[in-house]
């Protein structure tokens, strides 16, 4: 799904009734309309609404779960419908890399609904192919030692599934800009409370 649920709760409502005030003419315009129609109509128009509301809000999580604003460099971290924290966060920097004509790679962290595929801590980062182009060096075999850095993903780490995590960085103050080659990476202290909050299987939303 590639809006986060939890947009879809906060601004479905709103733009249905955007809609329905929208396409309501002007009172100079109406012609002999009667009352109890026009009263009629607004009740039903106020119940389909009201079972919108109740149908997306059972949609939210009741436990805890953390949605990505990737255009804000933004994260927020709830319990149900209660804020638990929101700070700054970095993802995708959308630049292209490019190694000759045969492989690229676009730096962009994935929208959409996540959930935790997995949790560690003291994380290994295994350097990706790109990680050697970007840094002008020759690729190595899959498993040569130069893949493995120790110590530049933080105390811990999520994964979200393909090789997309959040973690902590070494570089904290540029934290809320768009730097990383996808993955989202917090502060020491809100990867922490991030990390023991969430659960494997529980949900990830990015937009």
């Amino acid at each position: 799904m590639l809006v986060p649920v939890i947009v879809l709760i906060l601004a479905i409502p709103l733009l249905v009734r955007v809609i329905v005030w929208s396409t309501q003419k002007p009172s100079s315009e109406i012609v002999s309309v009667n009352p109890d129609e026009l009263i009629s109509e607004q009740k039903k128009i106020e119940r389909e609404i009201s079972g919108l509301d109740r149908k997306l809000e059972a949609k939210r999580p009741s436990s805890y779960f953390l949605v990505i604003n990737s255009a804000s460099n933004e994260f927020t971290l709830y319990q149900g419908d209660k804020m638990i924290r929101s700070d700054k966060c970095s993802t995708g920097s959308y630049i292209l890399l490019k190694n000759g004509e045969q492989q690229q790679w676009m730096f962009k962290t994935p929208k959409g609904e996540f959930r935790i595929q997995g949790k560690t801590t003291s994380p290994v980062w295994k350097k990706p192919d790109w990680a050697f182009v970007e840094e002008g060096l020759p690729v190595p075999s899959a498993n040569h030692y130069t893949r493995f850095e120790y110590g530049v993903l933080g105390d811990y780490a999520l994964s979200l599934g393909d090789g997309y995590l959040i973690h902590g960085t070494l570089y904290q103050r540029f934290l809320g800009l768009p730097v990383t080659h996808g993955c989202i990476r917090l502060n020491d202290e809100n990867l922490e409370l991030v990390y023991r909050s969430l659960q494997v299987g529980s949900k990830v939303y990015i937009f």
